[in-house]
């Protein structure tokens, strides 16, 4: 029993908001592609081969990331007792587990078109050294982005069995949704990450983080809007995108205060009802 703690420990199967965070973007991008005048069956089979793909890889992502930062998370005190980072679970032990997460992931990507399949395949370089990128740049958040939210190019792909203007410009305005929290996230570890030398958005934009979330979640807005437009979206998702706003500018940056971490945590976690939001906004306007 103290391995099975261990190993949800270390996948982090206990704190959902990493794997749905991954997920709606899956579910934006199917939800936007599909056609709900035909057999639905196939849109509440992917969305379940997207969920328990979400849940696989941020599994294994998160085992690698302890692999890649055992060094650092033994330094920061939110981390160091990370299984891997403490030495309860062996560097050899937590790869065996990651392979055995990533197989277990390529049997429900198998499940996709061929196309969709290449596209998964190649984003796993992404995926896997997203961990690095806070040891060369400040922008390892950006990086993030364009990793967790590559799933909306898949969601959109597994109908369509082809990539348009119209998804590229969701996932562009998602990258700054996560760009915008995940720079939140960082400011829990800030203190610890300066001292240890890591880079971060968080780090960069600290003497005006509001000004740069604000930023983040207005381009967010804006390219959600054009996409929006571009695929001839009825007005109800204009006017329901009313509720996103008011939440990511009055309620989720007015909580938001980088001194206080238990605030951070809040504003960074209310990014899953978010995305919910944002689902059922997509949903109502394709219905």
């Amino acid at each position: 029993m103290n391995q099975v703690k261990l190993f949800i420990d270390l996948t982090r199967l206990k704190k959902p908001i990493g794997y749905m965070l991954l997920f709606w973007p899956c579910a934006w991008g199917l939800t936007l592609a599909y056609d709900f005048s035909s057999n639905l069956k196939n849109y509440f089979f992917y969305l379940i081969l997207f969920f328990l793909g979400s849940i696989l890889m941020r599994s294994a992502g998160c085992i690698v990331n302890d692999i890649l930062d055992k060094e650092f998370d033994a330094k920061v005190f939110r981390t160091k007792n990370r299984p891997i980072a403490s030495g309860k679970i062996s560097t050899g032990l937590g790869m065996f587990y990651a392979l055995v997460l990533c197989l277990l992931a390529l049997l429900v990507l198998i499940n996709f078109n061929l196309f969709t399949i290449i596209l998964a395949i190649a984003s796993m370089p992404l995926a896997f050294t997203y961990p690095l990128m806070k040891r060369f740049t400040y922008w390892p958040q950006l990086f993030l982005g364009i990793t967790f939210n590559y799933g909306l190019i898949l969601g959109w792909t597994a109908i369509n069995d082809e990539i348009e203007l119209i998804p590229i410009l969701f996932y562009l305005g998602a990258i700054f949704w996560t760009l915008g929290y995940d720079t939140i996230y960082g400011y829990q570890d800030i203190k610890d990450d300066e001292i240890i030398g890591l880079k971060s958005t968080s780090i960069k934009f600290k003497g005006k983080a509001k000004k740069f979330l604000i930023a983040c979640y207005t381009s967010l807005i804006v390219f959600f809007l054009i996409g929006a437009y571009s695929m001839n979206l009825n007005y109800n998702f204009y006017l329901f995108m009313i509720v996103p706003f008011i939440h990511l500018f009055f309620y989720q940056i007015k909580i938001f205060n980088l001194k206080d971490p238990s605030s951070c945590l809040k504003a960074f976690k209310s990014n899953n009802f978010l995305g919910l939001l944002i689902f059922l906004n997509i949903l109502i306007a394709k219905i």
